[in-house]
C-alpha cells in the first residue's frame, strides 16, 4: 500500500500526528507532496536542521531553522477552510527535549480543530513516552515489482529493452532494495556492462545487507548432489518448492547432532532450487536500546518478505532464542521471539523458513507447533553407506588417492570426515594418519548425542527415509502389554 493511500484516511479524520518511518524521506516526501496537489486545499511546508522551514512560495512565513520555532510556527499555516501538513524530517534527533515534546503536544491537541498536522519522517520510530499515544506510525515500504521496473524502463529507456524472462530476473535480484539503492544498482549495471545483468544487482544488495547488519545473502554455492544423504529432507524440499504450487510451504527446523551437514544442506538448497539464501545471525539483531532489538527483527522480516522467493536460514536458533523466558535480559528475548513466531504463522510471502538446532530442550514447544512449519527433521549421524558416499566427495575435493585406505568411521559426521580429508591434503600424510587428529563428536559428546538420538525417536521426521525417525536398534514400545490370565488347568 502506497504512503499516499495510508496517509490520506487519517488526515481526513484530523488525526493530528502522523509519524512515517522511512529510510526514503525524500521519497516519502514526493508522494506527500502529490496527495496534497491532489486536494484541493491541501498546503504542505517541510522543516529540517539544514534548510530550515520550507514553505510554499505565495506563503510570509519567515526562516525558521531552530526546530522548536519550527513546530510554533504551524498555527501560522493554518487557512479558514484548508489543511495544512508541516513535515518534519529526521526529527527523531529532537525528541528527547521537554521544551519539545511539552510544544508538539499544544500543536498536536490545537491541530485536530484546526486542521494542522505534523508529520515526522524518520528511519526509526522513537516516541517519548508522552507523545505515543499521540501519533499513527506508519511505515514507508519498500518498492513493489511494478514500482521497480518502473524504473528500470525510465533508465533503459535508450536502449534495447530487456524480455520478459530478463525482467523476471532482474527483479528477482532488485526486490528488496529501496528506490534509491534500486535506481543506483541499474545505473552501475549500465556503467559497467552496457545492460541491465541481474550479476550486479545480486553484488549490489549483498552490499546493502552487510551495511545493514541484520542478513546476509548468499547465493551459488554446492547442490545436493555435492552433499551425501539426507534423501527423504532433499525430496521434500524439492517437491514442497517447486515453481507453480498454489499453497506456499513455510518451512522446516533440522535438528542433529554438530557437523551432520544442516548448515551445508541450507545453503545448497538455494542452489538447488534458484532462490537466494537469506542467513540471519540471531545475535546480531540485539540492540543496546530500549526496543532496538524488536526493531531489528521486525525490519529483517520485513526485508526477507520484500525479497521473495527467497529462502531465510537462522542457524544456531537454540542458541539465539536461549533467553526465552525473559531471564536476565527483561524480556527481549522473549519479545524478540514471540515476533518471529507471529511472522511464521502469519507470513504471506513465499520465503521459506529453515532454520537448525543441536538441543531441542533449549528450544520453547510453541516454535513447532502446526503451521508454523512444515515438518521437524531429525538429521543423524550419518550410515555406513553415507559415510562412503561422504569420503567419495571429499576425496575428489582435496584430491586424495583413491586407494588410501578409509580409517575406522564408526560415528563420524560429515564434518569430521572433511575434516580428515583437509588434514590429509594440508600435512600431506595418509587419511590413517590424519584420522589421529579428529575426536569425533559421538565420543566427546557421547551423552549428549545419545540424549537427542534418543528424544527424536518418534518424534521427528527422518532426514534419510520417509517417515517418522527411529533410532537404530531400538525397537519403538507398544503402547499397552496385556497379560493374560494364568490357567488354572
Amino acid at each position: 500500500m502506497s504512503l499516499a493511500t495510508q496517509l490520506a484516511p487519517y488526515i481526513r479524520a484530523a488525526f493530528s500526528g502522523l509519524y512515517v518511518e522511512t529510510f526514503e524521506p525524500e521519497e516519502a516526501l514526493r508522494e506527500i507532496r502529490q496527495l496534497c496537489a491532489a486536494e484541493e486545499n491541501w498546503m504542505v511546508a517541510t522543516w529540517d536542521i539544514d534548510r530550515g522551514l520550507q514553505v510554499p512560495p505565495d506563503s510570509a512565513m519567515p526562516a525558521v531553522s531552530d526546530p522548536l520555532a519550527a513546530l510554533r510556527s504551524l498555527p501560522a499555516l493554518a487557512t479558514p477552510n484548508g489543511t495544512a501538513l508541516l513535515v518534519l524530517k529526521n526529527f527523531h534527533r529532537f525528541l528527547g527535549s521537554a521544551e519539545i515534546i511539552q510544544a508538539l503536544q499544544h500543536q498536536l491537541d490545537a491541530g485536530k480543530a484546526c486542521r494542522t498536522f505534523v508529520v515526522i519522517l524518520a528511519p526509526t520510530v522513537q516516541l517519548p513516552l508522552e507523545l505515543q499515544r499521540s501519533f499513527v506510525v506508519l511505515t514507508h515500504a519498500l518498492p513493489e515489482r511494478q514500482q521497480l521496473r518502473a524504473m528500470g524502463e525510465e533508465i533503459v529507456q535508450d536502449r534495447t529493452p530487456p524480455t520478459e524472462t530478463q525482467w523476471a530476473a532482474l527483479l528477482d535480484a532488485a526486490a528488496g532494495l529501496t528506490r534509491t539503492e534500486a535506481e543506483g544498482a541499474f545505473s552501475l549495471s549500465l556503467a559497467r556492462c552496457d545492460e541491465l545483468r541481474p550479476r550486479i544487482l545480486w553484488e549490489w544488495k549483498a552490499q546493502s545487507l552487510r551495511k545493514q547488519n541484520l542478513l546476509s545473502l548468499h547465493r551459488g554455492g554446492g547442490s545436493f548432489a555435492e552433499l551425501g544423504g539426507l534423501t527423504a529432507l532433499k525430496e521434500f524440499c524439492r517437491r514442497a518448492l517447486e515453481p507453480g504450487r498454489s499453497v506456499a510451504a513455510r518451512g522446516a527446523l533440522l535438528l542433529s547432532p554438530p557437523g551432520c551437514g544442516k548448515s551445508a544442506f541450507c545453503k545448497s538448497l538455494g542452489s538447488e532450487i534458484g532462490r537466494p539464501v537469506l542467513t540471519l545471525d540471531l545475535g546480531a539483531l540485539y540492540g543496546s536500546l530500549l526496543g532496538e532489538t524488536e526493531k531489528n527483527i521486525r525490519q529483517a522480516l520485513a526485508i526477507a518478505d520484500a525479497m521473495a522467493p527467497a529462502v531465510l536460514f537462522v542457524d544456531e536458533l537454540d542458541k539465539g532464542l536461549s533467553g526465552t523466558g525473559g531471564q536476565g535480559d527483561s524480556g527481549v528475548s522473549t519479545r524478540l521471539f514471540g515476533t518471529l513466531l507471529t511472522w511464521l504463522a502469519d507470513h504471506a510471502s513465499d520465503v521459506f523458513f529453515i532454520g537448525t538446532a543441536n538441543d531441542i530442550s533449549r528450544l520453547p514447544p510453541e516454535f513447532t507447533r502446526a503451521e508454523r512449519l512444515d515438518g521437524v527433521f531429525f538429521v543423524d549421524l550419518p550410515s555406513a553407506e553415507q559415510r562412503l558416499e561422504i569420503w567419495s566427495l571429499y576425496r575428489r575435493q582435496y584430491d586424495i588417492a583413491a586407494n588410501q585406505p578409509i580409517p575406522p568411521d564408526e560415528g563420524w559426521t560429515g564434518a569430521e570426515i572433511k575434516s580428515c580429508c583437509r588434514l590429509s591434503a594440508l600435512l600431506d600424510v595418509s587419511l590413517t594418519e590424519a584420522a589421529r587428529n579428529v575426536v569425533p563428536v559421538s565420543v566427546t559428546s557421547a551423552e549428549a548425542v545419545d540424549r537427542l538420538r534418543t528424544w527424536a525417536s518418534g518424534r521427528c521426521l527422518s532426514a534419510d527415509r520417509p517417515g517418522i525417525y527411529q533410532r537404530p536398534g531400538v525397537e519403538r514400545p507398544s503402547r499397552r502389554k496385556v497379560t493374560p490370565p494364568t490357567s488354572t488347568n
